[in-house]
């Protein structure tokens, strides 16, 4: 798949079957619309999807910006994985944010990216003040030869698959529906840093995440769970909050005890998901307390 990071300098050299959208999470309703663009290929015509490095949302309105389901990082692989031939991810800046409706749909759309095939959801705005909409789209595409299609939203227990669903599931702690919407695991990556060493000092060596600052998190907790590292999945307990038994922090702390493992690997990655909650964030009157309970969370975590 060929990312294509600035408009001014692409050169179309084939017609593009396209669509838009932030594609947070990457979920079974996004890969619907990506199989029916990969599907429809024909010699001369690329699959292609134009998305934002950023939620647009963290350039229009910050405080209001969710946190999302997958880095930019993550985002790419998963949509490389949809068969996409092109990938067109933009900052979302002032410059978009001023472009007029008609002027996107036919200086860029038409002429510069030379889509032949347009397929967007229905509630899908765009353009200065998001004054463009679906009937505009069609008006405007469909005369000058480019197909136009609005992809209803896959339904789930008569509920629509959206991304701002997922978030909801995860922080309501449902993970396994959230896999189910998500077709994939819900899954942290986050590089090993320095901690405060205590773990060791307790007996149970964590490895503390440091993970993007806009990436979900699950609610505070102590999980069983599996994490990979290089290239080897582990039963995991990952505790999740502030340490409360130690005073507590302002910064949320992310733990992760690798099950039979005692290595250091700062610096390295590590990729949790499969997320059973085995008990609330709680404060020990001593560390004796604490570590009785975290060898009950590691037989938990063994039968998980």
């Amino acid at each position: 798949m060929r990312i294509v990071r600035d408009l001014e300098n692409y050169s179309s050299d084939a017609d593009l079957l396209l669509t838009i959208g932030v594609f947070d999470g990457v979920h079974i309703g996004h890969r619907a619309v990506l199989e029916r663009l990969r599907v429809s290929r024909a010699p001369g015509t690329l699959a292609a999807a134009l998305t934002f490095e950023r939620h647009p949302l963290a350039f229009l309105q910050p405080e209001k910006t969710p946190k999302a389901l997958t880095t930019v990082s993550e985002k790419v692989n998963l949509l490389d994985e949809c068969g996409l031939d092109l990938l067109f991810l933009l900052p979302f800046d002032e410059r978009i944010q001023r472009i007029e409706a008609r002027e996107f749909l036919e200086d860029v759309l038409l002429k510069k990216l030379r889509a032949r095939l347009l397929i967007v959801g229905s509630n899908w705005r765009f353009g200065h003040d998001r004054t463009g909409d679906v009937e505009l789209a069609k008006a405007v595409l469909e005369p000058r030869g480019c197909g136009f299609e609005v992809e209803s939203l896959l339904t789930r227990d008569d509920q629509r698959v959206s991304s701002s669903r997922i978030r909801t599931l995860i922080e309501e702690r449902n993970f396994a529906e959230a896999d189910e919407l998500l077709g994939a695991p819900f899954t942290l990556r986050g590089t090993v840093r320095g901690g405060d060493g205590r773990g060791h000092v307790l007996g149970v060596p964590t490895a503390n995440l440091e993970l993007p600052a806009e990436k979900l998190v699950p609610p505070h907790g102590v999980y069983a769970a599996r994490a990979r590292y290089d290239g080897v999945d582990r039963d995991a307990v990952v505790s999740i909050g502030d340490k409360p038994t130690f005073g507590g922090h302002h910064d949320l702390a992310v733990e992760v005890h690798l099950l039979d493992f005692d290595r250091s690997i700062y610096g390295d990655q590590i990729a949790v998901w499969d997320w059973r909650l085995l008990r609330e964030q709680q404060r020990f009157e001593s560390a004796a307390a604490l570590i009785d309970q975290m060898m009950r969370d590691i037989d938990a975590a063994r039968t998980h």
